[in-house]
């Protein structure tokens, strides 16, 4: 196998990045063996990567890199149990088209496709919907080749312990090579977003996620006002009011513009996320696609996000928390939109969700034309408000926690260790953001 010098990794918002020594894209799990030998007998760690969507450093590394998009086949496609078999590259955009080809599709997905299905269960993308997990509770076996170069098999009935680990694996287990995913007959969803009040939403919250199974709610922080929206399986015959005037002339021209200027006048950030409501979120908009087409939306230009899972109880009080915080400190701006999203709870050791229903919190500073917004103030502020609230940190997602605080917040993390001590003694997987989790 042949490793490439001076390649520049970089995540897709560009706000991490590094130049590993060696860059492989293998085709074959041998090459992928031939890899783990030379990094051994040089004394180098190893980072598998895919989409490289993370926006933080969890897929930096300064030794070996290897990045799996060769390796993106669907293997089998099992259509009595509605299951798939994919190679670990394969990106979830690939994978949708294939699907429906099949007449299925996943239940639930992030909002970004470009991104390999081995990371996706790596790092516990999420989506919402009260009734639904996030994207590792789909997954029902996967191979994982551990450092020793053996093949493990895991699922519920075979490896149970490893498998309850890899489902969420950080990508310090070994490197994933297949993953099985439990999929849905193919659907249709009709999106329906609407104006109201952050008031309104939180004294009804349960209404809400009664009513559609698929809620969100965008709030725009400086106002009262939200976006409510809810998404749903139908019948009607695909239909869309989009149109690239509003979406992009003003929805992302015009957006980053003012908000460049904004970096230079702070104050401006109340006004432009009033305006921007009044101007695109302020009416009904209804749309109907196949599901992964309404479940995926641009994340638009570069940007740093937070989110953490609280218990879904802790919603309102920690919502007006932060609407209090940002009142009270008038020099603090947060853009919109604060994203509110549901996941129902799960097994998975360390899923964000492991073992109780909660609620997704996303904040979000974009960095208009490349540039950096002073974030710090707003960034402690909500992850103190997010601790208090018995919050976990997205693992994609930049953090300030330790090992100390993860010992706190997962009951299984001594689980997972032991997992990751016996499969992987030397630590080959380990990259900085791993060592700040396990040390």
């Amino acid at each position: 196998v042949h490793g490439q010098g001076g390649v520049k990794f970089q995540n897709w918002a560009k706000t991490y990045g590094s130049s590993p020594e060696l860059y492989f894209q293998p085709t074959s799990v041998e090459e992928i063996r031939e890899i783990l030998d030379l990094a051994r007998q040089r004394d180098k760690r190893v980072k598998v990567v895919g989409g490289g969507h993370s926006p933080s450093d969890i897929a930096c590394t300064d030794d070996f890199m290897i990045q799996m998009g060769k390796m993106n086949r669907v293997l089998k496609v099992d259509k009595e149990k509605q299951q798939v078999t994919v190679e670990g590259g394969i990106f979830l955009s690939d994978l949708n088209v294939e699907l429906s080809k099949h007449g299925l599709a996943l239940a639930n997905l992030g909002a970004v496709s470009e991104v390999a299905a081995a990371g996706v269960i790596g790092t516990g993308t999420h989506n919402t919907g009260i009734k639904h997990g996030i994207l590792p509770t789909q997954v029902v076996a996967l191979t994982l080749l551990t450092a020793s170069g053996e093949i493990l098999e895991c699922s519920e009935s075979i490896n149970a312990d490893i498998f309850q680990a890899a489902r969420l694996h950080l990508g310090c287990l070994g490197v994933v090579l297949t993953v099985t995913f439990q999929c849905v007959p193919q659907f249709h969803l009709h999106e329906v977003a609407f104006p109201s009040t952050l008031t309104e939403v939180l004294d009804h919250l349960d209404d809400h996620l009664k009513r559609s199974q698929y809620f969100r709610f965008l709030w725009f922080p400086h106002s009262e006002n939200v976006s409510v929206i809810y998404q749903d399986p139908t019948n009607k015959p695909p239909s869309s009011s989009a149109s690239w005037w509003w979406d992009y002339a003003v929805g992302y021209y015009l957006l980053e513009f003012l908000l460049w200027i904004s970096t230079f006048v702070p104050s401006l950030v109340c006004w432009i996320n009033r305006f921007f409501f009044w101007l695109l979120f302020s009416s009904r908009v209804e749309n109907i696609a196949i599901s992964y087409k309404i479940f995926n939306y641009e994340c638009r230009f570069k940007q740093h996000v937070q989110d953490w899972a609280i218990p879904i109880e802790k919603t309102k009080e920690a919502l007006l928390e932060l609407k209090a915080a940002l009142e009270n400190n008038p020099k603090m701006v947060a853009h919109y939109p604060v994203e509110v999203r549901f996941a129902r709870g799960d097994e998975i050791w360390l899923s964000p969700c492991f073992q109780r229903d909660s609620c997704y919190m996303n904040i979000i500073m974009y960095r208009p034309y490349g540039k950096n917004v002073p974030r710090l103030n707003y960034w402690l502020t909500y992850e103190g408000i997010m601790k208090k609230h018995g919050g976990r940190p997205h693992w994609a997602k930049a953090h300030s926690c330790t090992r100390k605080d993860f010992e706190k917040m997962y009951p299984a993390f001594p689980k997972f260790c032991s997992v990751r001590e016996k499969l992987d003694p030397t630590g080959i997987f380990l990259n900085a953001y791993l060592e700040k989790v396990f040390y």
